[in-house]
């Protein structure tokens, strides 16, 4: 017996997040049209590119964090431009995103 397919507009929004968290040159900009055809909301878009993106920063900001804590006669470095939380234990999973969605 076969499971269920994902219903076209979750995939292409999970290919959309996924394009943009994971730095892809294309960024998942072909599933745009997609979704506006499928007719999914554009808040809906916006808030899983908020999201994508929100991952994506957190995420280097962390590397970042750790590849400081390793280096030699380095100051870790200070986020300039973002307002994430990071800490170089593990934490929470995620820190929600400046509009407040959660990530996880």
């Amino acid at each position: 017996m076969s499971e269920p397919q994902l219903h076209s507009s979750i995939v292409a929004l999970v290919s959309l997040a996924s394009g943009i968290a994971s730095k892809h040159p294309d960024m998942g900009l072909c599933q745009l049209d997609k979704l506006r055809q499928m007719g999914v909301p554009e808040a809906h878009i916006c808030s899983v590119i908020e999201i994508a993106r929100h991952i994506r920063d957190e995420a280097a900001q962390k590397l970042d964090v750790a590849f400081d804590a390793k280096c030699c006669a380095v100051e870790p470095a200070k986020p300039k431009m973002l307002n994430i939380a990071v800490k170089a234990e593990a934490a929470s999973c995620c820190t929600p995103t400046a509009s407040g969605q959660s990530c996880c």
